[in-house]
């Protein structure tokens, strides 16, 4: 069996994995990080929940640790489709960077230009973005992408549904033709696969997602219902979970709300309140800091039902969840995985 320590990973960076409690690689880790940190392109076909991030994060430490930053001009960029799933990879950073010395920049909506134009003025090892608030930055001239030499794409098919294509083509034309690049992708669909045709020179290819299958420890369940009338639709949906949530009592400790509009993520939250359920909304209509509060309350306990959004809470990292309700039938296969 492969351990971390046989994967020529730094040995700071090796310290910091032992103490974050990992001995073994996941399959993606142990298929991506080697070719990585021998500076090949790498396609990760992984769906969210592999241990993905860490395939990209522990290479790029153990490179960026040699050399320094300058004024403007980052070392590294990764691409993130939502605030927090870039916020959860600059936690990723913060982990297993803890004994090298390495400056980053987390560049998201809904924080201010001035904070993190400081950040960028003094120099980062790592940028982490958004597309569109990188090519804001960009576009203002605070921010110089010929220094780039390591670009990471990160859920490249959630960017193909959120319309962030054309963005991913303009950043590659702006960062170096000799950048190595790692790309990641839970599937391969034609645009993705035009992409990396394009842009990744003679990638590994690391294949370890099964196609859109749910994990063997969770029962699934369908309900099928018919409303009264048309106009009761929502109500009488908001009802039968309500009781199936009181069914599953206590085995119910918490559980996240999927629904396909906004609309019906306030209403929801908004009804499970009503009724005296602790529950709160996450979107993308809400500003960064209340999504940060709101996530941080259902990961600590004081919120016990997370209604949101599919793009809001996609690929999160939260722990210890009992129950899932597709409050909608969800758009695609892989959004209900």
């Amino acid at each position: 069996m492969t351990k971390f320590s046989d994967l020529k990973l730094s040995p700071k960076v090796l310290k910091a994995v032992e103490e974050a409690g990992y001995e073994t690689p996941t399959p993606i880790q142990e298929g991506a990080i080697p070719p990585a940190l021998e500076g090949k392109d790498v396609l990760g076909i992984a769906q969210t929940g592999t241990g993905k991030t860490a395939s990209f994060t522990l290479p790029m430490i153990s490179k960026l640790a040699r050399g320094r930053a300058r004024a403007r001009m980052p070392r590294s960029l990764v691409l993130c489709p939502t605030r927090e799933l870039a916020a959860q990879v600059a936690e990723n950073f913060d982990t297993y960077a803890k004994y090298v010395k390495l400056t980053k920049a987390l560049l998201i909506g809904g924080v201010s230009f001035k904070d993190q134009d400081q950040l960028i003025d003094r120099g980062v090892d790592v940028l982490i973005a958004t597309p569109g608030r990188l090519l804001d930055h960009f576009e203002r001239g605070k921010l110089l992408l010929t220094g780039i030499e390591v670009m990471v794409v990160d859920e490249a098919d959630r960017m193909l549904d959120m319309g962030f294509i054309p963005d991913i083509e303009r950043i590659f034309g702006l960062v170096p033709f000799t950048r190595q690049t790692l790309f990641f992708s839970a599937t391969m669909a034609p645009e993705i696969e035009r992409i990396t045709n394009t842009f990744l020179s003679s990638p590994a290819r690391i294949e370890v997602a099964r196609q859109a299958t749910t994990s063997d420890t969770i029962t699934q369940a369908v309900i099928q219902f018919k409303p009264t009338r048309r106009d009761r639709a929502g109500s009488e949906k908001r009802r039968i979970m309500r009781t199936i949530i009181d069914s599953e009592g206590e085995a119910c400790t918490n559980a996240i709300i999927f629904c396909n509009r906004k609309t019906d993520v306030d209403i929801t939250a908004k009804s499970l309140k009503k009724y005296g359920y602790n529950a709160a909304p996450i979107h993308g209509d809400l500003d960064q800091s209340k999504r940060m509060e709101v996530l941080q309350g259902f990961r600590d306990g004081t919120i016990r039902f997370l209604c949101a959004s599919d793009v809001a809470a996609r690929g999160l990292d939260i722990p210890n969840v009992s129950h899932v309700f597709n409050f909608d039938v969800p758009g695609h296969a892989e959004d209900y995985v």
